[in-house]
C-alpha cells in the first residue's frame, strides 16, 4: 500500500491508535508488535470497539474490507507520519536533553498557545513510536508543531529527526542520563547533538542556553538565538530573582511568578520565555501563562500532608538531575528538611560510583536527614549518622514512622522505577 494512499485513508478517521483500550469510534488502528505481544491479533477487537481500519503486518488477521496488510506495522506508521509532517508543512520545533524535556515542553506549548494553534508531545510519548504519534495528532488547524525526543542510544535522534524534521530546536542539557546506553557523558553530548547536525543540515535554528558553554561550542557553526541572564550578551535576558521554593524571574521589566519549584526550573522557564518572545508572543501573555502553568505527574509538585510539606519530584532521576534537586533543597530556608532519594537506573559501570558521588554530596548539604532507598543507595558507603539507608522499599515502608516526617519538609525523588511516589499513602 502506498504512504499516498494510506495517507488519504489516514484522513478520513479520526486519529490514529495503537491501544485497543483506548480506541475512538473512527480511528486508524495500528497493530503494532513487541517483543511479547502481536498486535495482529487485537486487530479484530479494535474494529468492534470502533476503529474504522485496521493495519496489520500478519494475513493471517486479514479481514475484507476492514484490515490493510503491510510489510510492517512500525515501518508503515512512521512513514506515514513523516509524509504527514510533509503534507502539513508547519513549524516544528525539537526538544532533546537529558533532564527536563517533559517540563520545558509543556511550558513552550502553554506559551505558545496564547497566540498560536499548537500540538505538543502527549505526557512524555517521545520515541520511535511517541514521535510519530505526535506528528499523526496535528492537523490542518495546528500552526506550530511541539515534538519532545528521548534517546538512551546513538542515532536516535537522528532518526527521530528524519521523522518530525524540525525548523527549530532546543535541547535542555547534557547530563549523566542513560550512561549505560550512550556509554559516557562524551556520549550523551554526541546523541543528543544529532538535534543540531539535523538543524545545521537543513539549515535551522537552534535555541541555546548562553551559560551552557558547550551548546556554544556545538552551535557554533548553525544559527542560533540564546538566551541567558545580564551577565550574558543575548538575545532574551531573564533574571532569576528567587527559587524558595517556587521559582520566581525577571523578564522585561515584569515579574513572574511561577509554580515550578527549584533553581533547577529557571532554565526550563527561560527557554519558554525566549521561545515565546522569538514567535512574538506578547510579553503578558507570556507572564500569563507561566504563572498560570501547574505542574503534575509527580513532577516538582508541592503536596501538603498535615504539617508535612512534600516536594514531589519522583517521575525519574539521574546524577545530574538527583544534584540539582538536592542542591535546590539544601538553599530552602524551611526548618526541618528529610530528603529521601531512591535509586538511579541505567548508569551501567558507573552505578556504583554516581551513587556514592551522591551519597556524599547529600551528606554535606543543609539537609537534617537523608533517607536511602533502593540496593545501589544502600551499598554505598557512609559514617553520617544523618543517613538512613535501606535495601528495597519494604523495609522502608516498615521501618517509617510518619510522626517522624511531622512539621518537615519532605524531598522524594528517585527514577521511575523505584516509584517512591508510594511514599504519599505512607504519610
Amino acid at each position: 500500500m502506498k504512504t499516498s494512499d494510506l495517507h488519504t485513508l489516514f484522513l478520513g478517521c479520526n486519529t490514529v491508535c495503537t491501544d485497543t483500550r483506548l480506541v475512538k469510534e473512527n480511528d486508524l488502528f495500528f497493530a503494532l508488535t513487541g517483543d511479547n505481544f502481536n498486535g495482529n491479533t487485537f486487530a479484530k477487537k479494535a474494529l468492534d470497539n470502533g476503529a474504522k481500519y485496521a493495519i496489520i503486518d500478519d494475513s493471517e488477521y486479514h479481514i475484507p474490507g476492514q484490515t490493510f496488510v503491510v510489510n510492517n506495522t512500525l515501518e508503515t506508521l512512521q512513514n506515514l507520519a513523516s509524509y504527514h509532517r510533509d503534507y502539513l508543512n508547519i513549524p516544528i520545533i525539537a526538544l532533546t536533553g537529558s533532564n527536563g524535556k517533559t517540563t520545558t515542553k509543556e511550558l513552550i506549548n502553554v506559551v505558545l498557545s496564547q497566540k498560536y494553534k499548537t500540538t505538543a508531545t502527549l505526557g512524555n510519548l517521545n520515541n520511535h513510536i511517541g514521535v510519530p504519534l505526535t506528528l499523526l495528532s496535528m492537523n490542518d488547524k495546528t500552526e506550530i508543531g511541539i515534538v519532545e525526543m528521548g534517546a538512551n542510544h546513538l542515532k536516535e535522534i537522528e532518526f527521530l529527526c528524519t521523522l518530525a524534521k524540525p525548523n527549530f530546536g532546543y535541547i535542555t542539557n547534557f547530563g549523566k542520563a542513560h550512561l549505560e546506553g550512550f556509554g559516557s557523558i562524551e556520549g550523551v553530548i554526541q546523541g543528543k547533538s544529532e538535534l543540531y547536525a539535523f538543524l545545521k543540515l537543513t539549515n535551522g535554528l537552534a535555541f541555546i542556553n548562553a551559560k551552557d558553554d558547550k551548546q556554544i561550542e556545538i552551535t557554533a557553526d548553525i544559527k542560533t538565538v540564546s538566551f541567558g541572564d545580564q551577565t550574558t550578551h543575548t538575545e532574551t535576558v531573564i533574571d532569576l530573582i528567587n527559587a524558595d521554593p517556587f521559582v520566581i524571574t525577571s523578564y522585561e521589566n515584569l515579574q513572574v511568578q511561577s509554580q515550578l519549584i527549584g533553581a533547577y526550573n529557571f532554565t526550563n522557564i527561560s527557554a519558554a520565555i525566549a521561545i515565546g518572545s522569538y514567535f512574538k508572543v506578547s510579553n503578558t501573555s507570556i507572564k500569563d501563562a507561566i504563572e498560570g502553568y501547574t505542574p503534575s505527574n509527580n513532577r516538582s509538585q508541592i503536596i501538603t500532608k498535615g504539617d508535612t510539606k512534600i516536594i514531589l519530584d519522583a517521575y525519574n532521576a539521574n546524577p545530574t538531575s538527583m544534584k540539582a534537586a538536592l542542591e535546590s533543597f539544601h538553599v530552602l530556608k524551611d526548618s526541618k528538611k528529610i530528603a529521601i532519594i531512591g535509586d538511579m537506573f541505567e548508569l551501567g559501570e558507573t552505578a556504583e560510583q554516581e551513587h556514592q558521588h551522591i551519597i556524599d554530596l547529600a551528606d554535606s548539604l543543609n539537609i537534617d536527614k537523608v533517607i536511602v532507598v533502593g540496593t545501589l543507595f544502600n551499598a554505598t558507603k557512609t559514617t553520617s549518622n544523618k543517613i538512613q539507608a535501606y535495601d528495597t522499599f519494604e523495609a522502608f515502608k516498615n521501618a517509617l514512622i510518619p510522626s517522624d516526617l511531622e512539621q518537615s519538609t519532605v524531598l522524594i525523588k528517585a527514577s521511575r522505577g523505584m516509584r517512591l511516589e508510594r511514599i504519599l499513602d505512607l504519610i
